[in-house]
């Protein structure tokens, strides 16, 4: 009889343990291989035209900010972004012809991570930091990593960041779990409240204000508001030509 592991199986089951957690034990560690059809695959869609006409507003970046810890540091080169705005023309540059105003190239479009399908942060990195759950949420265990940041070279659409400065005390305190200095860190999705059956805190936030910019949903379930507003609106989703396959989507 067999009385204890082998080096190497002692490491295969330390690892699995330690990804069991990410956000105070709700967010089961479960890798995703090839699309399956069982189970939901999440998206969201954004309205540009509903969000743009909230001159100003930030309400879904701040209240997710505010509910994940994410540090508020005045230098731009070490800011910390999980929900942020870019100008149209960089978040779009192949939908840009030279013909268009200023005005709407400078145009802010809400950006975060876009849990893409085939996404390359998940290949690179070494510890198994970050994965792809079944779900399709690309997911961060931020106590794994050890801040090489390949994710973010192989990332096409900047949409990590690194804490180059100690991101704490935070004036925004919360549940969600600290980070330290030297990790990476990004959207989660909301993972924490959709393993309870909540929907993103963003979209909410959005819903709540009334301007209705964001529809989140399963992908995976034709009759939901997110697969009729796909199948009868022009949809954009950023940089489509590297494959990666984002689960955000842009209505226009």
């Amino acid at each position: 009889m067999k009385l204890g592991l082998s080096r190497r199986e002692l490491l295969a089951s330390t690892g699995a343990a330690l990804g069991a957690v990410i956000v105070t034990g709700t967010a089961s560690r479960t890798t995703l291989g090839a699309e399956g059809k069982t189970g939901p695959r999440w998206g969201i869609a954004v309205d540009i035209a509903r969000c743009g006409n909230q001159s100003g507003c930030r309400a879904c970046i701040d209240a997710c900010h505010a509910a994940h810890r994410v540090p508020q540091i005045e230098d731009a080169r070490h800011q910390v972004k999980w929900v942020w705005k870019e100008a149209f023309a960089r978040v779009f540059p192949e939908q840009t012809h030279g013909w268009e105003t200023d005005a709407h190239q400078q145009a802010p479009v809400l950006v975060l991570c876009n849990h893409c399908a085939k996404s390359p942060c998940t290949k690179v990195c070494p510890t198994g930091a970050t994965w792809r759950r079944s779900d399709g949420v690309v997911a961060m265990d931020e106590h794994r990593c050890i801040g090489c940041r390949y994710c973010m070279a192989a990332c096409p659409y900047e949409a990590r960041s690194f804490n180059w400065v100690d991101p704490h005390p935070s004036p925004n305190p919360g549940n969600y779990p600290a980070r330290t200095a030297g990790v990476v860190e990004k959207c989660n999705l909301c993972v924490e409240r959709i393993d309870n059956g909540q929907i993103p805190l963003c979209v909410e936030t959005c819903t709540g204000t009334g301007a209705g910019a964001l529809t989140f949903g399963n992908l995976e379930d034709a009759s939901s508001p997110l697969r009729r507003l796909l199948a009868t609106r022009q949809v954009l989703r950023r940089r489509p030509a590297l494959g990666t396959e984002p689960r955000i989507f842009y209505l226009v």
